[in-house]
């Protein structure tokens, strides 16, 4: 089972380094395969973040909550995407962010020290861990970019061409979220393209 599940992981994989197989079984044998009812949380905020996820199926949300309890979303993560409170996971210190399942989600999970054991082990591992934090990396200063300089609708027509399966998934209230605006602004927004 844990074989089946592990390919697409092995697929994400071979796109930045080549496994050979013993390697592929190393790895294979220390993942744990979870699965997480929606609405479940995968990490909660407060908590020491146990693991990173792949993302098998499902999608899932990355968001904080403020002192005054409102809810800010800072991503989504579907089939294929890592996701976790990556500064919580690398320090092993209290979370800032909420993981929680927009959908059922299966996923696999590295804990802490089973991460760093297959760092140790297979080496070229230190290569994909970097390359995905480069790119996560570079993601999130775009976004701040996009955040300080596009209008509400030009970030919601980016988010739109970006992620374009995500919008039938995930609830226009949480998309508006993401965007920074309301639900009632989205809405607007929407209709004024519908125009066009």
């Amino acid at each position: 089972m844990i074989e089946e599940k592990g390919k697409s992981l092995l697929e994400y994989i071979s796109r930045y380094v080549t496994l050979n197989e013993e390697e592929e079984a190393i790895l294979l044998s220390k993942v744990n395969y979870r699965k997480y009812l929606k609405g479940q949380y995968i990490v909660q905020q407060g908590d020491v973040c146990k693991s990173s996820s792949f993302i098998i199926s499902g999608c899932t949300k990355t968001f904080y909550v403020d002192n005054k309890g409102q809810e800010h979303i800072v991503m989504f993560a579907i089939e294929d995407w890592w996701t976790s409170d990556i500064g919580s996971f690398i320090t092993q210190t209290p979370a800032d962010y909420n993981v929680q399942c927009l959908e059922p989600t299966e996923a696999i999970q590295f804990s802490y020290n089973v991460q760093e054991e297959l760092l140790e082990k297979i080496p070229k591992l230190e290569r994909l861990f970097r390359k995905m934090l480069e790119r996560a990396f570079v993601s999130s200063q775009k976004r701040i970019v996009r955040n300080f300089s596009l209008t509400a609708k030009e970030r919601y027509l980016y988010f739109k061409e970006q992620y374009p399966s995500m919008e039938q998934r995930i609830p226009q209230y949480l998309i508006a979220s993401y965007l920074g605006i309301t639900k009632e602004f989205l809405s607007k927004i929407k209709s004024q393209i519908a125009l066009e």
